[in-house]
């Protein structure tokens, strides 16, 4: 699970960033992503029109899920239309404020 953890605090803290594509299960429309020693499951079932080649460069939007056996799965979502300058500042306005609750946490 540490391994997943690194690549959610990339994912949550730089905002945009590639990962190369590990392998990818048609049946199941998992794909697996690495970023160096970091992996983590990807969801694609929402996706469409899109195909995947390992050692691609990939680049994901969703929301990631916990499950009861700690395994995280980020559900994908397609984000054509997607504004890149209002989601830059929704992710500035969304750390300031996580960073205002965790200061008041720790006060």
């Amino acid at each position: 699970f540490s391994s997943k953890l690194q690549v959610l605090t990339v994912l949550t803290l730089l905002g945009l960033q590639f990962f190369s594509l590990q392998s990818y299960d048609v049946d199941s429309a998992v794909a697996v992503i690495r970023d160096g020693s970091a992996t983590m499951k990807i969801d694609t079932q929402h996706l469409r029109d899109i195909s995947f080649r390992s050692g691609s460069i990939f680049q994901f939007i969703g929301e990631l899920l916990i499950r009861p056996n700690d395994d995280a799965i980020l559900q994908a979502r397609n984000v054509d239309g997607l504004d890149l300058n209002l989601y830059q500042q929704s992710l500035i306005i969304r750390r300031q404020h996580e960073a205002r609750l965790l200061s008041s946490r720790s006060a």
